[in-house]
């Protein structure tokens, strides 16, 4: 089948519908449905994600090709996942739905309360990386000195934490926490350190 016009409404492109979608249902913090993601991008741009015969049923294929794209690079890479996963927002995808979900028009913004589970993981989260050995050293002007050890530590990661898993534990931690004026410095500082494999430590902003 023929997708729809990937322009319209309010001037934002399907993948980008999708990407706001995510947001408003929490994906920052945990993965989204696919379902749910769909019924949320219908209620943001009504009728551009339904079936031409059938109006008033969304075709969850389009849907999953959307959310496809807004994971490629040439698209913003604003996602991670797959569907039977679900999706998550990348950096750059939580930076993009900051800045445009507030231009959305009859739309409730509302973002989807944490469960009970997320709101403890938060706070057991920013508690644990505020009393870490990789924290404390950075709180002390002392970047160079945080063992590869103590960088992944800080995020939960091991020799077993390895490809997709390891890179997700990062992101959520910087959506989660990045904006922290406590933490947020530190989580960004040791994400890039992590990443780099601890060669890069420029203290720069």
């Amino acid at each position: 089948m023929k997708k729809p016009s990937t322009k319209g409404g309010n001037g934002l492109s399907n993948h980008e519908i999708v990407t706001l979608a995510v947001y408003l249902l929490g994906g920052d913090t945990h993965y989204v449905d696919t379902e749910d993601i769909a019924v949320k991008a219908n209620e943001i741009a009504p009728g551009r994600f339904t079936w031409r015969k059938y109006s008033d049923q969304i075709n969850i294929e389009n849907v999953r090709a959307f959310l496809s794209d807004a994971k490629k690079e040439k698209n913003g890479a604003f996602l991670r996942g797959a569907g039977k996963d679900g999706w998550l927002l990348t950096e750059s995808g939580m930076a993009f739905a900051k800045a445009r979900v507030a231009g959305l028009r009859n739309v409730d913004l509302s973002r989807e309360r944490l469960s009970v589970k997320d709101r403890r993981w938060l706070q057991h989260e920013r508690t644990r990386m505020l009393t870490s050995e990789a924290y404390v050293k950075f709180s002390m002007g002392d970047l160079d000195t945080i063992t590869a050890q103590e960088a992944e530590s800080f995020f939960r990661l091991d020799v077993y934490v390895t490809g997709n898993a390891r890179e997700d534990k990062i992101v959520r931690a910087l959506n989660a926490f990045g904006a922290d004026p406590e933490l947020g410095p530190a989580v960004k500082a040791l994400a890039l350190k992590v990443r780099t494999g601890g060669k890069n430590n420029d203290h720069s902003d």
